[in-house]
């Protein structure tokens, strides 16, 4: 790690000094992850770990693919990633292992995983560090984007086969069974607010049904004009039938599952609104 020397007027009595620390620590880091074992991405392994912040890498098929850190509980945030591809398709737990480093509060000031980041960008590709991987709900206003195709939700989709997980037979409200849809999946179900959910009564035939299974009773039982739109990587529900969206590949609506077929744009940059920091 060479000092950077110079000065301004080509004069040899004053010059700049610059020692990259960050560059050092983030090698430093690098080494120390790369020198780990690994391990796959199972409740098991992870409830091994301390409640403590840190940094860890993800591979895919001994493939790296992913840095983040978390900046209170790296057991936490590794459960947030094992949920997330435990409902997606194309895709197994079992190809996916981890290995962390625990770091001090104070040195999370210095963002660690961006360390990472720049350290292994300079060797080659972090792939899943650039394709919206590590994004949480987009909101409203990106629902009708249109995504790469090597975006994160584009190579893995979620799975409407996948069990909703909490379900009882028995009648309940919509409302209800909405809460229980949205709390029992392991991607994300935003929905619109009506004072009708909350009266119209619900049979749920059986505790064992697949999101697919539900979102069709759903269909059956929401008002007029209202659908459940599957997209790419979550599932939204809203007052606005038969609008469709560019990333959609299922609707439900007036009773009915209707399949589309999703639009992708070419591979390309993707805007990663969080790079893995969270708990």
């Amino acid at each position: 790690m060479a000092p950077v020397v110079g000065s301004d007027d080509g004069t040899r009595y004053h010059k700049d000094f610059t020692l990259s620390i960050t560059k050092a620590l983030g090698d430093q880091l690098a080494d120390a992850l790369d020198g780990m074992g690994r391990v796959p991405l199972h409740e098991e392994n992870i409830a091994r770990l301390k409640e403590k912040p840190g940094v860890y890498q993800l591979y895919l098929n001994d493939e790296f693919v992913y840095v983040g850190k978390a900046d209170k509980s790296l057991p936490a945030r590794l459960r947030n990633h094992l949920s997330k591809i435990s409902g997606r398709r194309r895709i197994s737990l079992d190809e996916v292992a981890f290995s962390c480093l625990y770091v001090a509060e104070d040195f999370s000031a210095l963002a660690p995983e961006r360390l990472l980041i720049s350290h292994h960008k300079e060797m080659g590709n972090i792939p899943w560090n650039n394709n919206g991987f590590g994004n949480k709900d987009p909101g409203r206003q990106r629902d009708s984007t249109v995504l790469k195709q090597n975006h994160f939700d584009v190579e893995f989709p979620i799975d409407l086969d996948r069990p909703v997980e909490g379900l009882t037979p028995g009648e309940i409200t919509l409302q209800e069974l909405l809460d229980k849809a949205k709390a029992g999946l392991p991607y994300n179900f935003r929905y619109g607010k009506s004072a009708a959910f909350k009266t119209r009564r619900v049979h749920v035939p059986a505790a064992e049904m697949t999101a697919d299974q539900v979102f069709r009773l759903i269909a059956v039982e929401i008002p007029d004009k209202w659908q459940v739109a599957a997209l790419m990587g979550y599932v939204i529900m809203y007052d606005d039938s038969p609008t469709t969206y560019k990333s959609a590949w299922r609707y439900y609506r007036d009773g009915q599952s209707i399949d589309a077929m999703p639009e992708a744009e070419p591979a390309g940059d993707i805007e990663d609104d969080e790079s893995g920091a969270d708990d």
